[in-house]
């Protein structure tokens, strides 16, 4: 790996002379790097020896990932660019085919992302491996995680469409293996050859789209991709928006394109669940920020409506899909769908200021959507590392059978408890700071242009105020059915509490849910040289008062918050009911008696509140969207009007797979049947198909 110095036309990318800092960190990505590849290689030598695998493979990925870490923060910190860093992975052979990468603030910032979560995940993984000792190859699971690390933080520093696709293709590979590494189970393989195909489709849009930009540009670099839009004909231009959102909207789990997302994440390891959360899915994040703020200039405003409408019905449909679930992990899957429609909630609100003219909104907006990015992977990374403690102790994900934990896993129960706190966007956590930011740009662009689509910026902010609340009550149910009141089953009543550095794992992420929540202002500035890069403006000064205390919007009359007081103000209180009973509960006698069970012989968990009872009420106020079933299996004795069983099943239907890609897959087999007269088995029908084909190359080329 070597490094350089160069200038693009507006966009200095020099390493400052004499900077020991950026050499350094230059140099620790690099031993990240190399580190994933030692931890890959570490899995597959020692497979045999699982222990000794788990190791190597896990402990090289914690270590190479605490170096990105630190590197990644130490060249945001410095507020300035930095050189190239180019692999020479093949020799230059071939065209076009360039392996350079590229550090840019855009892709230090992901970096930083990966690397804080990967650091996580590995710790954890120390411990929950050892799960898979005896009947699964630990060394086959380290080293495809170590590929999956090295693959996403190679799409995020690729300076090149050729060099980007080929990452882009080893991390989705790389991650179908981690999906159907328990691939005995039917339910595993459906849902990997699923990812698959989804990844695939979304993965051919890209190239077409790269296509489009290769055709305006003559090259395949990223520089010469920079403000190219402005210069592509409307036609070349909207089909190349349409093509890369539709290509990385798959990766991210945009609605309607979501789909394999809730089947995947579930049946997936829990740690490679959480990567695929946190991380794997921010990478069509990436590619949607690169594409529309770097690569097609000015965006006209459908653009912005497009992106923000998607949003908007992203985070509600899946918030109330995540409503209906029973299966813990599933539920946490559809609320990644959630938080990604909040994320392009803020990026097409950012594009139609862009397009009205107000960069400081614009710039307000993006960095709303990047600061969710990064917290959505903390808080959803923490809580399916919570959700695979659960899964680890209990051996199933049904919610239905849980119960009792927070008295057997009460630590996990406490980090979950963070993560619930933080995914519903209640202060003072890192959820309600990147969301209170989100309300402050929608709620400001009512007054930015005079046309009707102004009321996308109010109904935008009530309907993610209704996420909000649809969130927090999915978390009481998620926390409350999981961990509160009596065992379910026998498996949760003799649960026990998760190893030591699975809980270390746990804990980095509840550390950096409550650092980005109490101290906002410190991380704004990091955005600074993000912001420059992408709109030209650096307004983290504007968004701090007090000295960095309070979080202030853009207007004055907009609003301020400060989750550092309110924190303060909050253990403050916790004096008053103190001093109370010191004043006038200390002398009371305190009698303790049974729990009030309506006159029956005793609490029983069948008196418990269930998952499906529970989501009820939001079942049958949506029921038009759900269309809700229910069958009831009655068994008598001797009288038909007392039963001795009642089994009851409720179930909802998924709309778009029912709907759209069922008839989708019915329609493509009918079609590949119809197809089949065309194998004739003539040769003379095959090269009139080669000379017709070659035909229509030409008239496509004149």
């Amino acid at each position: 790996m070597s490094t350089g110095c160069r200038k693009t036309r507006d966009r200095p990318e020099c390493l400052r002379e004499g900077n020991a800092m950026d050499l350094s960190s230059t140099t620790l990505l690099t031993l990240a790097l190399l580190g994933y590849v030692a931890g890959s290689l570490a899995g597959l030598v020692f497979c045999r020896w699982e222990r000794l695998a788990n190791c190597l493979s896990f402990g090289g990925a914690t270590l190479a990932a605490g170096c990105g870490t630190v590197a990644c923060a130490r060249l945001l910190a410095t507020g300035g660019t930095v050189a190239p860093v180019q692999l020479q992975l093949l020799p230059t052979l071939v065209p076009y085919v360039q392996f350079t990468a590229r550090l840019d603030s855009l892709s230090v910032f992901f970096g930083l992302i990966v690397s804080v979560l990967g650091f996580a995940l590995s710790l954890y993984s120390l411990g929950y491996a050892r799960g898979f000792f005896g009947h699964k190859n630990v060394g086959v699971l380290g080293a495809f995680f170590n590929l999956m690390l090295l693959a996403t933080n190679l799409v995020f520093l690729s300076d090149n469409a050729f060099f980007f696709l080929i990452a882009w293709e080893i991390m989705a590979l790389s991650a179908y293996c981690l999906v159907s590494f328990e691939h005995e189970k039917p339910e595993t393989r459906s849902a990997g050859v699923f990812y698959f195909v989804m990844s695939h489709i979304g993965t051919g849009c890209l190239i077409l789209g790269f296509l489009l930009l290769f055709q305006a540009s003559g090259g395949y670099g990223f520089d010469g991709f920079h403000a190219l839009g402005d210069k592509m004909s409307p036609g070349s231009r909207n089909a190349a928006f349409l093509l890369f959102l539709i290509g990385f909207g798959v990766k991210a789990g945009i609605v309607p394109l979501h789909t394999w997302l809730p089947e995947a994440h579930p049946v997936a390891p829990s740690n490679v669940s959480a990567f695929m959360s946190g991380v794997l899915i921010k990478t069509g994040i990436y590619g949607l920020a690169r594409v529309f703020f770097d690569f097609l200039g000015t965006p006209p405003m459908w653009w912005g409506v497009t992106v923000l409408a998607i949003g908007t019905i992203s985070a509600v449909l899946g918030v109330l899909y995540a409503l209906m679930q029973h299966d813990l992990k599933r539920l946490l899957a559809y609320h990644s769908i959630e938080n990604i429609g909040i994320i392009l909630m803020g990026f097409g609100a950012s594009l139609m200021f862009l397009n009205t003219g107000h960069p400081l909104l614009s710039t307000l907006a993006l960095i709303a959507g990047l600061y969710h990015t990064l917290n959505h992977a903390l808080f959803k990374g923490l809580l399916f590392l919570g959700a695979g403690a659960v899964l680890h102790a209990t051996r199933t994900r049904d919610m239905e059978h849980l119960g009792g934990l927070a008295k057997r896993m009460p630590q996990t129960a406490f980090f979950f408890l963070i993560g619930a706190v933080a995914i519903s966007a209640l202060p003072p956590l890192n959820g309600f700071v990147s969301e209170w930011l989100t309300y402050q740009s929608l709620l400001q662009g009512f007054g930015t242009t005079e046309s009707l689509l102004r009321l996308m910026f109010p109904i935008g902010g009530a309907l993610l105020a209704l996420t909000g609340a649809l969130a927090a009550a999915c978390f009481v149910k998620a926390f409350g059915i999981t961990f509160l009141a009596q065992p379910r089953s026998e498996a949760a009543a003799q649960a026990h509490e998760a190893s030591f550095t699975m809980l270390l794992g746990q804990a980095v992420l509840v550390a950096a849910c409550v650092f980005l929540g109490l101290f906002p202002t410190l991380f704004l500035k990091l955005l600074d040289p993000l912001t420059q890069q992408l709109t030209g403006l650096q307004i983290s000064s504007q968004l701090t008062l007090a000295n960095g205390l309070v979080l202030a919007g853009t207007n004055p009359a907009g609003g301020t918050v400060s989750t550092l007081g309110i924190a303060v103000l909050g253990i403050a209180l916790l004096a008053v009911p103190f001093a109370l009973w010191l004043m006038l509960g200390r002398q009371t006698r305190v009698r303790i008696g049974p729990t009030w069970d309506c006159g029956l012989q005793g609490l029983t968990p069948r008196m418990e509140y269930t998952a499906t009872g529970f989501s009820k009420p939001i079942r049958m106020i949506f029921k038009a969207l759900f269309r809700p079933r229910r069958e009831v299996q009655r068994e008598y004795d001797f009288s038909p009007y007392f039963a001795t069983n009642i089994r009851f099943e409720a179930h909802v239907e998924e709309i778009f797979e029912t709907r759209i890609y069922r008839p989708l897959n019915r329609w493509v087999l009918w079609l590949s049947r119809r197809m089949r007269a065309l194998q004739a088995g003539s040769i003379q029908a095959y090269l009139i198909y080669i000379f017709i084909t070659l035909l229509l190359l030409l008239l496509f080329a004149l």
